[in-house]
């Protein structure tokens, strides 16, 4: 039977990316923000309705560009989620900052109740992430910024294309990271951008992609060398072109997945947030228990259909953070019990109806075993 993968990349039609191709190798600019990556940023920027959009080599070092960009001081405090992917801790700690674990709501986004105590003096910023494309309380984090002078940089690596209140979601915060892995609802194969409406801001962002280097006689910043080349830009400018019916093919199979799967008992599906123009970036359950998720994640296995514990475990519990003082402070309940109970089921654009019948059989199948 054929394997049904977590998740497969979009790719626009061959000729199409051929096409893009052609136009880098008449120019012979392989990199180097030429006329492929300024027509990218230039759509790109459009469709996020985001002037201030500056796109990187990858969506690890656009948060990273990000967090030097903010000028937090050196061993500041950012107070961060437990129930991400590593990048978000690992870009606090590898630029000298210190992070902070808050505890999730149940669909996984930053409990805004749970900031104000984490607040200490040496507090500099707010990183919280947009989980599953799922909108944090924008509004409360941005109230506990506000009243503490905290910076504000959401991690919208699952965000792309998501909308609140009509609003882009990347213009919430003081900048927002998107990332275009090839496992991505957007994909530059890879790839990522950081949005901002600060001019100041954007000018570091600049800087730190390109070495500093303003023209060919000046380098006013120490940058690094986090640009997207021609090819990584040629594939985004023909997904762009897609990403309607990219979204519309993940929205109908996550609407098939809830005809199906919801109110079965011993599993829980996070119900749509309201205002919210999703993405369905992922498509994750919630079991009652770990023995249960495991249960059906091994009889998925078995059937040759892939699941991901996604997040599990937990940042804190990792073995490069077990033991650090973070870790040790960290009081999070409720990631915890996500953690242990998460299973992101298999979800992309061209995933077949009957392909997901297959795996609503198996998920149904393991649970009335149970």
């Amino acid at each position: 039977m054929k394997k049904i993968p977590v998740t497969r990349p979009s790719l626009p039609p061959f000729d199409e990316y051929c096409a893009e191709l052609r136009k880098i190798w008449d120019s012979r600019i392989l990199t180097n923000m030429g006329e492929e990556h300024e027509a990218f940023r230039s759509a790109l920027a459009e469709y996020l309705e985001m002037p201030g959009t500056v796109p990187f080599a990858n969506g690890h070092l656009s948060l990273e560009a990000a967090l030097a960009a903010l000028r937090l001081p050196a061993g500041a405090e950012v107070i961060t989620t437990p129930f991400s992917f590593v990048s978000t801790t690992h870009a606090i700690v590898r630029s000298g900052l210190n992070p902070v674990f808050c505890d999730v709501l149940e669909d996984g986004t930053l409990d805004p109740s749970g900031l104000e105590a984490l607040v200490t003096e040496r507090t500099a910023a707010i990183l919280p992430v947009h989980v599953y494309g799922r909108v944090c309380d924008v509004d409360r984090i941005a109230a506990v910024a506000a009243r503490h002078s905290l910076k504000v940089l959401y991690d919208a690596a699952h965000a792309f294309g998501v909308r609140y209140r009509g609003v882009p979601v990347v213009r919430y915060g003081d900048a927002s990271v998107l990332s275009f892995h090839a496992t991505k609802v957007f994909s530059t194969v890879e790839g990522g951008a950081v949005c901002t409406a600060d001019p100041s801001l954007l000018q570091r962002l600049e800087d730190a992609k390109n070495f500093g280097i303003r023209d060919e006689e000046h380098c006013a910043a120490v940058g690094g060398n986090a640009k997207m080349n021609e090819f990584q830009a040629a594939m985004g400018l023909c997904n762009l072109r897609h990403i309607g019916t990219a979204i519309a093919g993940r929205h109908a199979r996550a609407e098939q997945y809830r005809a199906r799967l919801e109110g079965r008992p011993g599993l829980r599906i996070p119900a749509r947030q309201e205002g919210v123009l999703p993405n369905d970036a992922y498509f994750p359950v919630f079991f009652r228990t770990q023995e249960l998720r495991d249960r059906v994640y091994a009889r998925l296995a078995g059937a040759d259909i892939y699941a991901r514990k996604y997040f599990y475990p937990l940042i804190p519990d990792l073995d490069c953070y077990a033991g650090s003082g973070a870790a040790l402070a960290a009081r999070v309940p409720v990631a915890r019990q996500l953690a242990a109970g998460v299973l992101c089921l298999p979800l992309y654009a061209d995933l077949l109806p009957e392909e997901t019948d297959r795996i609503c059989d198996c998920v149904i199948g393991a649970l009335e075993r149970g």
